[in-house]
């Protein structure tokens, strides 16, 4: 999928247990979506915190 010009893919990490284990390990821990991963660049809810 693009958006704004970017390839982006959409993770639904109520879907599977792997999903969310996958989010978990890119925001430490932090149950808050989204989560957003570009490149080495993690932002965590839509506050954008890092």
């Amino acid at each position: 999928m693009t958006k704004q010009g970017k390839d982006v893919e959409y993770i639904d990490v109520f879907e599977s247990s792997k999903n969310l284990d996958a989010m978990l390990k890119h925001s430490d821990g932090v149950r808050k979506v989204p989560v957003i991963v570009a490149g080495d660049d993690v932002t965590i809810g839509f506050e954008g915190q890092t």
